[in-house]
C-alpha cells in the first residue's frame, strides 16, 4: 500500500461475494480458501507525501483471513 489508514473505515458496503469476484481464483491461491467478499468504505488516509485526505477504499476480505489488497479508488477532495 502506498498509503496508511488513520482512523476507522466507515460506511462499509459489500460490492461482490463469491463467484462474482473476478480475482477469486488468484485470492484463493495466494491467501487460502475462504468466503471472499469485495468491499468498499470511506476512510481518512495519509499518503506517502504526508498529506491527509478522505478517500473511498476498496479491499478483499474473507473470514479468518482478514482484509487484503486495500487500495484507494476515489480520493475525495477535502
Amino acid at each position: 500500500m502506498d498509503f496508511e489508514i488513520i482512523g476507522p473505515v466507515r460506511s462499509v458496503e459489500t460490492i461482490f461475494t463469491g463467484r462474482a469476484i473476478r480475482q477469486l481464483r488468484r485470492l484463493g491461491r495466494r491467501y487460502g480458501a475462504g468466503r471472499w467478499r469485495k468491499q468498499k468504505g470511506r476512510a481518512t488516509v495519509r499518503l506517502l507525501d504526508g498529506t491527509v485526505h478522505e478517500a473511498e477504499v476498496h479491499w478483499y476480505e474473507a473470514h479468518g483471513i482478514g482484509r487484503r489488497e486495500m487500495k484507494i479508488k476515489f480520493p475525495l477532495l477535502d
